[in-house]
């Protein structure tokens, strides 16, 4: 097995030459990694008896299936503690089912009205379009469906998802995710763009991915010039680790940029692989070098198996608290937990804000310096009773949208009447009624 950090040490003509079809991602798919046999033959190393029967174990509930590529990237050195080996190779731990441990920790299946669809927030929805990965990432999050031919999506089911986008106005944005969007063949997605893209209130169109960071050699000349007819186009990486930022995904990710994509990056925070604030600052300073935004540090999820990539949520924060004021503000991205049970995605982050009162306001900054911001004397706020053409404010709206509020943006609005919210079984408000 010839690894990628040595390939980068030949002369490009002559590793073309000797290994015609390395750079062939359809090759790469035909070879990928599915068994510990091929694993030891390919690294070049003798797996302890005992690890290669937890890892056959494991394999047969949480399949292994690795590109060449991103096999190439581990150290055989040191490749327990590689954090490509890590993410790429079974690990006993995925067995133990840990009590908080969910099938669909984010009820993605809850908040589906149609298959393929998972409609969670007012204006957009996740479209579940492939159910094929170049690799099974160890500490993905969909286990209960990646790689179960069950889940994977047909004609009329993506069908029916498009009219469901179709058939509700309010959609905006349209996330197209999997398993992996570009492991279908370009005709196919861009059939699935063009239908999406014609309905007219949908303004924008994502796309997740891996391949740029597990099969970079499927970002070819052919699918970027596809892609280019669908503006506006996103495209969301998933790098954990500086380490996988290599030449070919750097030329991925420039085909990409180039052709006018917006970039951003999606990392998961796991324990042994990138839970280091020096790690973090280094992976987030490469994404930007290379024209990609961080966007999401995401708290591991509560998935089934994944209780030993699970670092504490204040190890997240020591990160952000590292990565604030020390690096380029565009290149911090925003530290989620996606909320248990459907919550959806909140932010949490360091405190700079210290107190306040009526007139000043108390902040700290990076450094631990504590400032005052004086309020304006004579500021009068805005209020808001959603007659615009009486607004000084200048806004043209469509009046035949309504405007919807929800959670605590709802309390805050001057238009809506409510005042409190009050949970279900709220034994005080029971006993009002029963009184």
């Amino acid at each position: 097995m010839i690894r990628e950090r040595k390939l980068r040490e030949i002369n490009i003509n002559d590793l073309e030459h000797k290994y015609s079809n390395w750079k062939d991602w359809k090759w790469q798919v035909r070879h990928t990694v599915r068994d510990i046999d091929t694993l030891e033959k390919l690294l070049e190393i003798e797996l302890d008896i005992r690890d290669k029967r937890n890892i056959e174990r494991t394999i047969e509930k949480f399949p292994m299936a690795i590109t060449p590529y991103y096999l190439s990237l581990i150290d055989i050195d040191n490749y327990k503690n590689d954090p490509v080996f890590r993410q790429a190779i079974p690990s006993e731990k995925e067995l133990i089912i840990s009590t908080y441990d969910m099938v669909d920790p984010l009820g993605e299946d809850e908040d589906s009205p149609v298959e393929g669809i998972t409609h969670r927030y007012p204006d957009r929805v996740l479209f579940h379009i492939s159910n094929v990965c170049a690799m099974y990432c160890r500490h993905c999050t969909r286990k209960r469906k990646v790689g179960d031919k069950d889940h994977i999506p047909n004609k009329e089911i993506i069908e029916k998802g498009i009219e469901y986008i179709r058939k509700n106005a309010q959609i905006r944005d349209v996330l197209l995710s999997g398993g992996d969007p570009f492991l279908l063949p370009d005709e196919y997605l861009d059939w699935i763009l063009t239908e999406v893209s014609a309905i007219p209130h949908v303004e924008v169109i994502r796309i997740g991915s891996r391949v740029p960071v597990v099969l970079p050699y499927r970002i070819t000349d052919e699918l970027v010039n596809m892609l280019k007819k669908h503006q506006p186009l996103w495209i969301n990486t998933h790098f954990n680790h500086p380490k996988e930022i290599t030449d070919s995904s750097r030329e991925a990710l420039r085909k990409l940029a180039d052709a006018g994509i917006p970039l951003g990056n999606q990392s998961v925070l796991l324990a042994g692989v990138n839970d280091c604030p020096h790690i973090m600052k280094k992976l987030v300073q490469e994404l930007v070098k290379n024209r990609v935004r961080p966007y999401y540090i995401y708290q591991c999820d509560m998935s089934e198996g994944l209780s030993h990539f699970r670092t504490s949520v204040g190890k997240g924060i020591e990160i952000m608290e590292s990565l604030r004021g020390h690096t380029s503000g565009f290149a911090i991205p925003t530290f989620v937990v996606d909320a248990p049970g459907g919550g959806g995605k909140i932010p949490v982050m360091p405190n700079y804000l210290v107190s306040w009162s009526n007139d000043k306001v108390i902040l700290r900054n990076y450094e631990g310096v504590i400032t005052t911001y004086k309020e304006p004397d004579n500021y009068k706020t805005t209020s808001c009773d959603l007659n615009c053409d009486k607004c000084d404010l200048t806004l043209k709206i469509d009046n035949d949208k309504k405007i919807k509020v929800l959670g605590v943006e709802k309390l805050l609005s001057d238009y809506d009447e409510t005042i409190s919210f009050v949970p279900n079984n709220n034994e005080r408000i029971e006993r009002r009624i029963n009184e």
